[in-house]
C-alpha cells in the first residue's frame, strides 16, 4: 500500500511493526519481521528519509514511529507539492514548445517541413514508422481517436514492434471511456508496448528515434497540417515535454485510484484547478478531453461531497480543505 508513496514494501513492513510493537529495538524488529538486523537498519534509514521515524526519547539509541496521521499526511503533502511543481513545469514547457514550433513554422527553414492535410500527415507517419529502429513516442490528446485513423496506424505499428521498436503512447484519461481507442490501446499493450493516461497532456506529438518528430501546425485543429521537425534543439524540448507528462501519467491497466486524503480522482482535481483559474465548463472540458455535460456531472459529485449548495461555496470549501 505504501509503495504508492515511494516507500519500499520492506520498509513498510518495519513501519507497521513499529506501530504495532512500540519500543522494539533493531533485534526485536528483526525477530518480529524475519528480517536480518542489517536489513532492519537499512529500512530504518529509509523511514527516516521519509520522516516516518524519529529518535526515541524513552529508549536512547532506538527509533520511534511517527503516527500515520502525521507522518503519512506529511508524505502525501510533499508528494502533492512535487506533483504540482511538475505539472507547473509541464504547463510552462508546453507553452514554450508551442511558441518554438509556431516560430519555426513561420520561418520555414530547411529543418522543418510543412505537411498540409491528413493524407500528407498519414503518409509521413507511415514513412517515419517504417524508418523507426528503436523508439516511437506518441501523445494523443482528446476523448478518443477516429476508428479510421486507428485502423490506418495498425500496420505500421505492428511492423515496427515486430522489428523490436518500443512504442510509448500517452492518452488523456477520457479515452478510458472510448471503446475504439481503448481496444486499440489494449492491442498495443498485447504486443508489448506501453500506454499511459493523464487528465491533461501536451499537444499531439509523435517522436521517432529521438531524431524526428511531427507536431501540429495548429494545435486547435490538428487535421490542418503538421510540421516535420529534425532540429536537435526543438527535438530536445519536445522530448523533455514528453518525459514530464509521462512521469505523471498512470499505466492504462492501473485503476488510477483517487487521492486517499481527498477522495478526488486525478481528473476531478485537475477540473477544480482549471475552473478555479476562471475557465468555462467548455474550455475546461476541452483541456481534459471531456464534454461540458461531463464537467457538470463531475462538479455535481464534488459539490455533493463538499455539501456545497453552489460552485462558489464548493470553491471556498475545497480551498479550506486544501483541495486546491
Amino acid at each position: 500500500m505504501l509503495e504508492t508513496l515511494g516507500l519500499t514494501a520492506t520498509a513498510g513492513t518495519i513501519y507497521q511493526a513499529m506501530l504495532d510493537r512500540p519500543g522494539q529495538g533493531v533485534e526485536g524488529l528483526a525477530s518480529a519481521t524475519g528480517l536480518t538486523p542489517s536489513r532492519v537498519r537499512d529500512c530504518l534509514d529509509e523511514l527516516a528519509s521519509f520522516l516516518l521515524v524519529h529518535p526515541s526519547s524513552e529508549h536512547p539509541g532506538q527509533m520511534r514511529a511517527v503516527s500515520p496521521e502525521i507522518g503519512l499526511a506529511d508524505m502525501l503533502a510533499r508528494q502533492e507539492a512535487e506533483l504540482a511543481s511538475r505539472q507547473a513545469a509541464l504547463a510552462a514547457s508546453r507553452a514554450a514548445v508551442t511558441r518554438i514550433v509556431a516560430d519555426r513554422a513561420d520561418r520555414h527553414s530547411g529543418h522543418g517541413e510543412r505537411l498540409l492535410g491528413m493524407d500528407a500527415i498519414q503518409s509521413r507517419l507511415e514513412q517515419m514508422g517504417h524508418a523507426a529502429g528503436g523508439e516511437i513516442l506518441g501523445v494523443h490528446p482528446g476523448p478518443g481517436m477516429r476508428p479510421e485513423d486507428l485502423a490506418a496506424g495498425r500496420p505500421a505499428n505492428a511492423a515496427a514492434i515486430a522489428r523490436g521498436v518500443t512504442i510509448k503512447s500517452l492518452y488523456q484519461d477520457a479515452v478510458r471511456n472510448d471503446t475504439h481507442t481503448t481496444a486499440y490501446a489494449h492491442w498495443l499493450l498485447g504486443l508489448g508496448s506501453e500506454v499511459r493516461t493523464a487528465p491533461v497532456i501536451p499537444q499531439r506529438l509523435v517522436v521517432v528515434d529521438r531524431a524526428q518528430a511531427l507536431v501540429p501546425i495548429d494545435p486547435a485543429d490538428t487535421r490542418k497540417g503538421a510540421l516535420h521537425v529534425t532540429e536537435p534543439g526543438i527535438l530536445g524540448a519536445l522530448l523533455d515535454l514528453f518525459e514530464q507528462a509521462w512521469s505523471t501519467a498512470v499505466p492504462l491497466g492501473a485503476s488510477g485510484p483517487g487521492d486517499p486524503t481527498t477522495g478526488l480522482t486525478g481528473i476531478e482535481r485537475e477540473l477544480l484547478r482549471l475552473l478555479g483559474t476562471g475557465l468555462t465548463d467548455d474550455a475546461a472540458g476541452q483541456r481534459l478531453g471531456i464534454s461540458s455535460r461531463t464537467v457538470s456531472r463531475l462538479m455535481s459529485s464534488i459539490m455533493e461531497r463538499l455539501d456545497a449548495a453552489s460552485r462558489f461555496e464548493a470553491g471556498i470549501k475545497a480551498a479550506q480543505k486544501g483541495w486546491l
